[in-house]
């Protein structure tokens, strides 16, 4: 697996980057591919040390995120993270007789994304190309994202929905009453 690490407020010593993909060898046992890439953010803050890991297959995009105060606690955290969202996804694939945790699954297609850092503005615009999917595989892939929600297109209903993680536990789920033609 390729890592990238970028360090915001705090230089990636070797320390810090061995300790990374030291962390990182354990995925591969989920990953029967060479087109697997990992992007590491560390950054620095008043309160403590945040940890920003991604994983880009090319089928499925995996996230979690950490803070501590101290940096390898932090990065032990988000790769805990992580490896339970695997986990569970491979036992959810195993149940399903698929073969590959990274061929099981389809990303939701970002077509294009842009960024702007000014106050009272829209900072951030995504575009998606939306796939019919059953709620089940829309909380799977909100799940392995580590998003508290997903929106997706109703294959039963053929209407947007959006899937999120209610705070007194459990999913809710919001529908367009217009169906698409």
């Amino acid at each position: 697996m390729k890592i990238s690490i970028v360090g915001k407020n705090i230089t990636i010593t070797e320390g810090i980057k061995s300790a990374l993909e030291n962390k990182f060898s354990k995925f591969n046992k989920y990953f029967d591919r060479d087109d697997v890439s990992g992007r590491v953010v560390c950054r620095t803050y008043p309160i403590g040390m945040k940890l920003e890991i991604t994983i880009f297959t090319p089928h499925m995009i995996f996230r979690a995120e950490a803070m501590d105060q101290d940096l390898y606690n932090a990065m032990d955290i988000a790769v805990n993270k992580l490896d339970g969202q695997f986990r569970k996804l491979k036992t959810r694939m195993d149940r399903r007789n698929k073969t590959s945790l990274a061929e099981s699954i389809v990303l939701d297609n970002i077509e294009s994304e842009k960024e702007s850092h000014e106050d009272d503005e829209v900072v951030r615009t995504k575009s998606i190309y939306l796939e019919p999917m059953n709620i089940d595989e829309a909380i799977t892939r909100m799940n392995a994202i580590d998003h508290d929600f997903f929106v997706y297109l109703d294959k039963d209903e053929n209407r947007i929905s959006v899937v999120y993680r209610r705070l007194d536990g459990g999913y809710g789920v919001i529908e367009a009453e217009n169906n698409l033609k």
